[in-house]
């Protein structure tokens, strides 16, 4: 064989093949990677609804922040609740966007300490969080929307804004009126609505629902609009 190749070839040299991918740059795609869905990346809102966990508390005046929730979920046939972050959490989407439905499970006055931890879980922005509360200083079923502004007096945004070390976030406030006579306020929001009172509330809370989907959809000041120019 080799006797061949000399023959073949006389003294010349036998060409080196150059191997090309080791010497000359190639032109190689990069692989693509799907989005980041990690915490804090993932496009989505926060509604809190705010109240006391327990039956005993269902359906009082306290709890209309739960009762907002409860319409929401079964309008956009939200699945089963997870318990994370001190909160019961529903998962609904709205005009394709995630939404997290959040019942803190700490108690009214202690409501910060589960938004504080869902808000910095997520790294969620501050505009994308919306608190729907019960408010003593409107007539019930009367609805208001800020889009940031003082607890007035309720306790549940007072720590919210304590944990969160900021007042600015939205809040959807739901009167439930004032306790009559010389009653104590603790124990009128703890009681349920009068029979009288249940048609006005539950088209209010329908109402409130509304508002918050504006919100999702349009933003904060076209909401505003909507609930505030339709409360008297």
């Amino acid at each position: 064989m080799i006797r061949l190749i000399k023959k073949l070839f006389g003294s010349r040299k036998i060409p080196e093949q150059r191997d090309i991918s080791a010497t000359e740059p190639q032109d190689i795609k990069p692989k693509e990677t799907k989005p980041d869905t990690a915490r804090g990346t993932e496009p989505m809102k926060i509604v809190v609804g705010l109240g006391n966990p327990g039956r005993q508390y269902v359906n009082t005046r306290h709890n209309i922040g739960f009762e907002v929730l409860k319409e929401l979920a079964n309008r956009h046939q939200a699945g089963s609740s997870s318990l994370r972050h001190e909160a019961e959490i529903k998962e609904i989407f709205i005009a394709g966007e995630k939404i997290l439905l959040c019942a803190p499970q700490t108690y009214m006055n202690l409501s910060g300490t589960s938004v504080a931890s869902l808000v910095n879980f997520h790294k969620l922005p501050l505009e994308d969080l919306l608190i729907v509360c019960d408010d003593l200083n409107l007539p019930a079923g009367q609805l208001r929307l800020r889009a940031s502004g003082s607890s007035g007096g309720q306790k549940g945004i007072k720590d919210i804004a304590l944990k969160l070390k900021t007042e600015e976030f939205a809040r959807l406030r739901f009167g439930i009126g004032r306790p009559p006579g010389r009653m104590d306020v603790s124990s009128y929001v703890l009681q349920k609505f009068s029979d009288s009172e249940q048609t006005d509330i539950q088209i209010s809370v329908k109402n409130a629902a509304d508002g918050v989907e504006v919100w999702i959809k349009e933003g904060v000041v076209k909401a505003m609009n909507q609930i505030n120019s339709n409360s008297v």
